[in-house]
């Protein structure tokens, strides 16, 4: 009996632990932090990353937000520090028109060749 006391109590230790650090933002922060991708970390946003990088990202964008800045300023900041890639929701202009119209592009170009196919099988 003991011993489940003890596990359970260390059971609910980690879940409130754990519940806290993700109630530690606001809910804007947070959305934010999804959006800006960790340049240390391979696929990873900074709200994913444990990395020193994206802690000190965390910082400078509550650091940002504290001081009034918008959340598109805060976006155009850091993408002008490190670029457009910092960005999963890049803007749509000259450099990025390709990245945007690729997939549209790609999924017709697709629905074409599986009408082709099926209009000769049909033959």
């Amino acid at each position: 009996m003991k011993k489940i006391i003890s596990f359970l109590l260390v059971f609910f230790c980690f879940i409130s632990n754990n519940l806290s650090a993700s109630e530690k933002y606001s809910d804007l922060e947070n959305k934010i932090f999804k959006n800006l991708r960790c340049l240390i970390c391979q696929g990873q946003s900074i709200y994913d990353s444990q990395s020193d990088f994206s802690e000190s990202m965390k910082i400078v964008v509550r650091k940002n937000l504290q001081e009034g800045m918008s959340e598109k300023e805060i976006y155009n900041s850091l993408k002008n520090k490190y670029g457009e890639w910092v960005l999963y929701d890049p803007q749509v202009n000259k450099g990025t028109y390709l990245l945007w119209i690729l997939p549209l592009i790609l999924f017709l170009l697709g629905g074409a060749i599986i009408l082709r196919k099926l209009s000769i099988l049909k033959k």
